[in-house]
């Protein structure tokens, strides 16, 4: 494995990666012609600082998944963590301590230092409830330590597929992507900047709200497309205008995170380079 150089003390850092890696049109294009499965990660870990981890979103994980994953990559990478949508879509965020406690017991402390933020992406019908959202993160461990406490009380479900090991104890940092435009209401603002949380800033070629960051440490940006959802590339102007909100945002001591999502034709880990080099984001391999 490889190491980055790790950024200035007190100086904020911009990470730019893509949306998951698993892609079959990626094959041969980005990655390698001839490159096995196995080593895709390792591949992301080569030229990225950060990956989103989706596979978390649709199911949870077990934690050989999360050791070997950790494994590919060089120390300082980080992964983002998508939560649950057992959690954010069919919970609607309601009484989810169990859900929670089974998420963290799942595997996600496994990542160890390479863990990021963990991103909460509602569905659009979730509309903006400030009683329900603010119980839902006032419920959310604030330290890995915690979350380690949590997972401990998982439920039957979780019996033989746990990682439960002493953790170092270091804070958790968490972004909403809410869809809905019943959330722009300034109580989401109070509640999370109650909470810490990064309201996360989303491009989705207009067909949903794009939100500005609130006021976390943490920016937390996903670029699904500026012309069609998914699928269309980011212009050469585009990238330049990203990289500038990305530069003003790290001058202001906020850690920013990117993730590109448009990898409907391929075009996320091309966008995510280029937008890497911009903000000085170039892994040394």
């Amino acid at each position: 494995m490889t190491s980055h150089d790790p950024p200035a003390p007190g100086v904020s850092r911009i990470r730019v990666g893509t949306s998951g890696w698993r892609y079959r049109s990626w094959r041969g294009d980005f990655y390698p012609e001839g490159l096995v499965q196995r080593a895709e990660l390792a591949y992301i870990g080569e030229h990225f600082s950060t990956v989103e981890l989706n596979g978390s979103f649709y199911s949870l994980q077990r934690p050989q998944s999360y050791l070997r994953w950790r494994e590919a990559v060089p120390d300082r990478f980080t992964f983002a963590v998508k939560g649950s949508r057992y959690i954010s879509h069919m919970l609607r965020l309601r009484d989810t301590t169990t859900a929670l406690a089974n998420f963290f017991a799942s595997g996600v402390l496994a990542l160890g230092s390479t863990l990021g933020p963990i991103l909460w992406q509602l569905p659009e019908r979730q509309v903006f409830d400030p009683d329900v959202l603010d119980a839902f993160l006032a419920g959310l461990p604030r330290t890995t330590a915690e979350a380690r406490a949590l997972a401990q009380r998982h439920d039957e479900r979780m019996n033989g597929r746990t990682w439960l090991e002493d953790v170092d104890d270091r804070p958790l940092r968490y972004a909403l992507e809410p869809r809905s435009e019943t959330f722009d209401d300034p109580r989401l603002t109070e509640i999370l900047n109650e909470h810490g949380v990064a309201l996360t800033v989303a491009d989705t070629a207009g067909r949903w709200r794009r939100f500005e960051p609130g006021d976390a440490d943490l920016v937390y940006v996903r670029l699904h497309g500026a012309a069609e959802l998914y699928v269309s590339g980011y212009t050469a102007e585009e990238l330049q205008e990203w990289a500038d909100r990305c530069r003003r945002w790290a001058s202001a001591g906020r850690d920013v995170w990117v993730y590109f999502d448009n990898d409907a034709r391929g075009h996320a880990p091309h966008d995510a380079l280029s937008l890497a080099r911009l903000v000085g984001d170039t892994p040394r391999i």
